[in-house]
């Protein structure tokens, strides 16, 4: 392909976004054509951008360089085409038509066990990582079966025989050797255990107007596959490693769906590729968007069959991807748009002349135009004659006529100023189905606002919902926010919405449960809202005005839903004060008018809960009625509750659980509290911390102690110390952790 480039100059079209015109319809119609955005076309097209907004497939490593050339040229970012040489291993064959996408890799049989598993049943009835969305597993630090428990925690992985808790004991506690020395994040399917960490890859680079090879490491995400069948042998069966971040990833049936984030390197550009040990197997299908803008980053989805030797990838040049929404169908990367270098700058000239020069008298317009139409001089010079011609304008007026002209700019370029920023404060969202090891990119589309987390998106049928906060400045009035949910089809075009939801407030959380969003906004009470989402038109369909705020909401019935937060109060000067942590149960049986069955509120304001931030770590099962919450906090601020009081002295601060019963008719009755740590173990105290159950037994995990207390009455039955226990950890002997190797090597 011929590599030579057309330059782009860029300038931005401002285009009414279907968004935009429902807001100025209320709603009560819904335009039938397809939702457009803002794009940056140039005015000599190259051969890469023609403002299509399409997605294209990479198809070399020289296009790839063309392509960030000519993006670089647009967006300001340092590139120079002579210093593009890799010669470290990973560059060599960069693409291959030998390896195709989604081809089965060679089978690697796994290391013959000298030792069966025992044959020993769990438990009839368990529980496992709080979730999302049903049937999409998500990965954590700590998973459990009916019996056994995983967990991983820096560069160990511990196997503990959990159940019957009576005779609890740790296994097997093993290092792996390995880069990082922090892995958090796994999963566990049947007998195998799927375990994400980051090294770095080593190659060799030539510096900038250097002529010696020095080395470069980028950063690489593995993902181990591991036999535990023999819980005191396990066994490594793959070893795959994909350039970049690990990001996130889920489990749906027998494949694990990962994302990694790879920076772009302008001065070093490549593609992502994918290792099985030190053999490399594929690289990705790789697609960029037809529209000048920052790429910033390679993200990259990978499926691997957990169970077999099936393995896809693709990755995509566009932003940094944060918050990902996945259904049992489709996976959803979004980012907040980043817009082109310059476009404020072009945007500032726009508005004088789009804004400011259409409200001047008609004889000054005419001049400014002639002197903006002269080309014999430059834009400097033309502008210090149009200043001087403003300037000798306004000396002519009188002070009325020119305040009253002045006042009149303002209001118009405010206006204009909260135009450009709801359209470039926009929330780039992209749909890739997947289905086993078949991905396929489906669509990119755009809302405005940003986005809290994960929780702020939901697949209804063919409907994606979304709920976003707008926030932007505007002079002489402030900050202004406002709050949004969106509706979108299957090819992300915006078809509903409702908008101006709580002004000047903010989303703290969100939850869709069929066909009704609970929203939670905050900014001196707890606005409650329910939302009707029934069909494209949403709307309120009722609200509650309670103290405090929900950081989490959690489903208990079709009528009620958990809040958990913090309480606070209002105090002088019109300033909030955040107290205790607060859970409540809202009663959404009566739409139109939603009521809290009850609240409790623990602690002070010294208090956390790793539940405000990190929904795995909430747990609530609805036939025990169990409710499960970490707590750290000083001991006086807890002396509420006597039975966590008085495990701690007056100076340290106590780190447990408390459990709960909770009904939808009685609400919130505190069974006890479990104990994990009565030192003074810092401000935040424990992490990590999580709940689950195997039959009658109650398991909570810190970072120091795995507990078992009856679920009933929260007895303690046994207790295994996890970290410092003072004995050999077992690096190498019998229990070493083993890489199976194929036959012949």
């Amino acid at each position: 392909m011929n590599s030579k480039i057309t330059i782009p100059i860029v300038i931005a079209i401002s285009v009414i976004s279907t968004a935009g015109m429902m807001i100025s319809l209320g709603f009560d119609s819904q335009p039938q054509t397809p939702q457009t955005e803002i794009i940056y076309v140039d005015k000599s097209v190259s051969e890469y951008f023609e403002g299509t907004n399409n997605v294209k497939k990479i198809s070399s490593q020289e296009e790839l360089k063309g392509i960030l050339e000519t993006s670089s040229s647009a967006g300001g970012n340092f590139y120079d085409n002579r210093m593009i040489k890799s010669i470290g291993g990973r560059e060599g064959a960069m693409f291959d038509s030998a390896v195709s996408t989604g081809a089965p890799v060679p089978s690697v049989a796994p290391m013959p066990s000298d030792g069966a598993s025992k044959t020993e049943s769990g438990g009839s009835e368990y529980s496992t990582t709080n979730v999302q969305v049903e049937n999409v597993d998500e990965p954590d630090y700590i998973k459990n079966d009916s019996k056994y428990v995983y967990i991983v925690s820096q560069n160990t992985l511990s196997i503990i025989d959990a159940y019957p808790a009576e005779s609890a004991k740790l296994v097997l506690k093993i290092a792996l050797d390995i880069e990082s020395q922090y892995i958090q994040n796994m999963f566990l399917n049947d007998d195998r255990l799927v375990i994400f960490y980051n090294g770095q890859s080593d190659d060799e680079v030539i510096p900038q107007y250097d002529f010696v090879p020095t080395r470069s490491y980028s950063p690489v995400t593995h993902a181990l596959i591991v036999d535990v069948s023999d819980k005191g042998h396990p066994a490594i069966l793959k070893d795959y490693s994909i350039d970049g971040y690990f990001m996130d990833a889920r489990m749906i049936g027998d494949y694990a769906y990962f994302v990694t984030n790879s920076n772009i390197d302008y001065q070093y550009p490549r593609l992502p590729m994918i290792m099985e040990g030190s053999v490399r197997i594929m690289t990705p299908d790789a697609f960029y968007f037809d529209n000048v803008e920052q790429f910033s980053n390679f993200n990259t989805l990978t499926a691997i069959d957990i169970f077999g030797d099936k393995i896809n990838s693709e990755s995509f040049l566009m932003g940094y991807s944060g918050t990902f929404y996945v259904s049992e169908d489709n996976f959803y990367l979004t980012y907040q748009q980043d817009m082109p270098f310059g476009f404020y700058e072009n945007s500032a000239q726009d508005r004088f002349f789009d804004v400011v020069v259409p409200l001047l008298p008609n004889n000054i317009q005419e001049q400014i135009k002639a002197i903006k139409d002269d080309s014999s001089i430059n834009s400097s010079a033309q502008w210090m004659k149009i200043s001087e011609l403003m300037q000798r304008s306004y000396n002519q007026m009188d002070k009325k006529d020119k305040e009253e002209l002045f006042e009149k700019i303002r209001e118009a370029l405010n206006e204009y100023d909260v135009k450009i920023q709801e359209d470039t404060r926009k929330t780039i969202i992209h749909k890739i189905s997947i289905d086993e090891d078949k991905i396929e990119y489906v669509a990119k589309g755009s809302v405005p606002g940003r986005l809290l987390n994960q929780f702020s998106m939901d697949e209804n049928g063919d409907r994606f919902r979304v709920a976003t906060t707008t926030e932007y400045y505007v002079q002489h009035q402030g900050t202004v926010r406002s709050n949004a949910v969106y509706i979108l089809d299957e090819e992300l075009n915006i078809v509903g919405g409702l908008d101006e939801i709580a002004p000047d407030e903010s989303i703290f959380s969100a939850r869709f449960m069929g066909d009704r969003l609970y929203l939670v906004t905050f900014e001196q009470i707890d606005p409650f809202f329910v939302i009707d989402l029934s069909s494209d038109t949403p709307k309120i369909l009722g609200e509650l005005k309670i103290p405090g705020f929900s950081n989490y909401l959690h489903p208990y019935d079709e009528e009620h839903v958990i809040g958990f937060g913090r309480d606070t109060k209002e105090i002088e000067n019109g300033r909030v004060q955040q107290l205790g942590i607060k859970i409540a149960l809202f009663n959404v049986a009566d739409v139109n008018n939603p009521k809290v069955t009850d609240d409790i509120t623990v602690g002070d304001s010294s208090t956390y809960s790793e539940a405000l931030y990190d929904h795995k770590a909430f747990f609530f099962d609805k036939k025990s009625g169990v409710l499960s919450i970490p707590i750290s906090g000083d001991s006086k601020g807890l002396d509420v509750i006597s039975s966590a009081k008085k495990f701690a002295p007056d100076y340290n601060r106590w780190s447990g659980f408390y459990v709960f019963d909770l009904n939808s008719s009685d609400g919130f009755n505190l069974k006890g509290t479990i104990t994990h740590s009565a030192e003074d173990s810092g401000y935040y105290g424990m992490s990590n911390a999580r709940t689950f159950y195997i039959d009658d037994v109650l398991y909570t995990a810190s970072e120091g102690y795995l507990k078992m207390n009856s679920l009933d009455r929260l007895e303690e039955i046994n207790s295994i110390k996890l970290e410092n226990t003072g004995k050999f950890i077992d690096y190498i002997g019998e229990g070493v952790m083993r890489e199976s190797i194929p036959d012949g090597q």
